[in-house]
């Protein structure tokens, strides 16, 4: 049986939610018209057209009563309209979507099992929209239950910071991450520690990321995986455009620095540290 939490305080829907815009009559039965109408509350939502009825050809059917449904039910999350529009245009598939068949079931799971707090709703589905069209009983049950039995639980629990860790493959997605990092030597307590810490290594690719960033670590920084457990955002940083040119700076200048204080600082800080560091290498040498 599904229950419907109540948002904490009343919800004051923008009028568009409950009204047809003044673009739209209600009254008209002409096929075209009635086309033409959703189309262009379609474009009053940002939504490109071309682009929703090429995904969802569905979509040429539906009656425009079904989208200001499908709006107003969005917007009743808490979604700002904006949002709503942003949604729709990446995920055209839920045009057609049957709310309490198709929705309703993935904002009870959020609210009821995941334990997402309704004012945070709005983040989670911003943050990973693809959670409206993923499949319930086969992915998003799956991920979360592989999740909460790793570490994400109690004070780590899943949140909306998090809620796009849901809509990874456990076999083919989350699995791969934690058995790379496990075969770097590292324990399940260690690896666990990391990914809790920085829950974004999860949605890194394995190809393109970790075994990149990992190699030049070791081969080239010869670093210590102590500072990899220590400092899990480490992948998170562009190799390319922050790792390496800050690395070779400090190396150039003879200087060695943690990663976390290499890397978390802007560029002005960073520069300001090395002119510092340089500064007092000088100081040094004249007093020798």
């Amino acid at each position: 049986m599904m229950t419907r939490l109540q948002p904490p305080i009343p919800l004051n829907l923008p009028k568009t939610s409950v009204q047809p815009p003044s673009h739209i009559s209600a009254s008209t039965n002409d096929a075209g018209l009635l086309f033409r109408q959703k189309i262009l509350h379609l474009q009053a939502l940002n939504v490109n057209p071309q682009k929703a009825l090429h995904q969802n050809p569905n979509f040429r059917c539906t009656p425009l009563s079904s989208l200001l449904s499908l709006e107003h039910y969005l917007l009743s999350l808490g979604l700002s309209r904006p949002a709503v529009g942003r949604i729709l245009d990446m995920h055209p598939k839920l045009l057609t979507a049957d709310i309490p068949r198709d929705l309703e079931p993935i904002i009870d799971f959020l609210l009821e099992e995941v334990l997402i707090p309704f004012n945070d709703l709005p983040k989670s589905l911003t943050r990973c929209p693809r959670i409206l069209v993923s499949d319930l009983k086969t992915q998003l049950r799956p991920s979360f239950k592989f999740l909460v039995e790793f570490g994400f639980k109690g004070s780590h629990k899943i949140n909306c910071q998090t809620t796009v860790l849901l809509v990874s493959s456990v076999e083919r997605t989350l699995k791969p991450k934690i058995d790379f990092l496990k075969n770097l030597g590292l324990s399940d307590e260690e690896v666990e520690r990391m990914v809790i810490r920085s829950p974004g290594l999860l949605t890194f690719s394995v190809e393109n990321n970790l075994v990149p960033k990992v190699d030049f670590f070791i081969q080239e920084m010869k670093g210590d995986l102590d500072e990899l457990k220590k400092f899990p955002q480490y992948f998170s940083f562009s190799l390319e455009r922050k790792i390496k040119p800050r690395y070779r700076i400090l190396v150039d200048h003879g200087f060695k620095l943690p990663l976390a204080q290499m890397l978390r600082v802007s560029d002005g800080e960073f520069n300001a540290r090395l002119i510092e560091m340089r500064l007092k290498l000088a100081e040094r040498s004249s007093l020798l």
